[in-house]
């Protein structure tokens, strides 16, 4: 399959099932309010060595918000719903919180269960937190030094779909670094999606297990330029230098790979990227299958 001069190989990706909440952060100003979303979504580019995975979805304008200022929708990311909430704890309470002139909303779409996050940092307040119903919904309203934190008692959760991986191969680290930078902006745009790795790019894919050591993930050899000569069945074609992955969660299966055709189409069109592919591992990842044939084909 090639789109222009770019071959896209026939091959799959492997996505699994995660929990995921969806939050709404406001501010003062989106300045403050993309602050938090920053904060609240650090260390959690991977479920393999961070608690959570996590990033952020985009802005929303005032007239998109309950308290009608302006704001960045997150997602946070884990294995069951119980790590899940212990994370939106964490994160809403000392990333948010903590953060001048924000509040912090739900706003999962048809959720399977609803967390009582806000109703567990409420506590901080000391007991002068006051219950409040505000733009249809049960708050908690938190006494701090600046004035009040607004939080929603319970936050929804849903089950959502992670680890969607597209793999630029470029022949130059300069052009496979603009392709993936114009892949990871082409993918955000889908909405419902965030990309987790910084800027929403990976230059450190992994595999899982490893040959030598007992870590349950390791530094994938195959697609690793400089080894080219040196592993047997590498994935590096001659000429192709710099490899970048971009890995993408979203709310559901059909939100992910329409970010990951957008992803594609984006770096396709930029020059010296030679070859776009993905990742798999025989079934060990994850039980959900996504051909990248299919996605160029739509």
């Amino acid at each position: 399959m090639r789109i222009g001069q770019v071959e896209v190989e026939d091959t799959f990706s492997e996505l699994f099932p995660m929990w995921v909440s969806r939050v709404l952060i406001t501010a003062d100003s989106e300045k403050w309010a993309l602050i938090a979303a920053q904060e609240a979504t650090g260390f959690a580019t991977s479920i393999i060595g961070s608690p959570a995975e996590a990033g952020i979805e985009g802005p929303v304008g005032p007239e998109g918000t309950p308290d009608r200022r302006p704001g960045y929708l997150i997602h946070i990311y884990q294995r069951n719903w119980r790590l899940l909430r212990e994370q939106l704890i964490a994160r809403i309470g000392q990333c948010v919180l903590t953060c001048p002139t924000t509040a912090a909303f739900d706003a999962t779409p048809e959720p399977r269960r609803k967390l009582g996050v806000g109703r567990a940092i409420r506590m901080f307040g000391d007991g002068w937190q006051r219950r409040a119903v505000r733009y249809g919904r049960r708050l908690w309203r938190i006494p701090v030094m600046e004035g009040e934190f607004v939080v929603e008692d319970a936050f929804g959760a849903r089950i959502g779909i992670a680890g969607g991986v597209i793999i630029i191969m470029a022949r130059d680290r300069r052009s496979g670094l603009s392709a993936a930078e114009r892949a990871a902006e082409a993918a955000r745009a889908v909405g419902n999606v965030i990309l987790p790795f910084p800027g929403g790019i990976c230059r450190a894919g992994s595999k899982v297990g490893s040959r030598k050591y007992k870590l349950p993930a390791s530094t994938n050899e195959p697609f690793c330029p400089r080894l080219r000569k040196l592993v047997e069945g590498t994935k590096v074609p001659e000429g192709v230098r710099c490899v970048y992955e971009l890995v993408i969660n979203g709310l559901d299966l059909e939100s992910v790979k329409k970010a990951m055709a957008a992803a594609i189409r984006a770096a396709a069109e930029m020059p010296n990227v030679v070859k776009i592919t993905s990742a798999n591992y025989g079934g060990k990842l994850g039980p959900v299958k996504v051909y990248l044939k299919e996605l160029v084909s739509v």
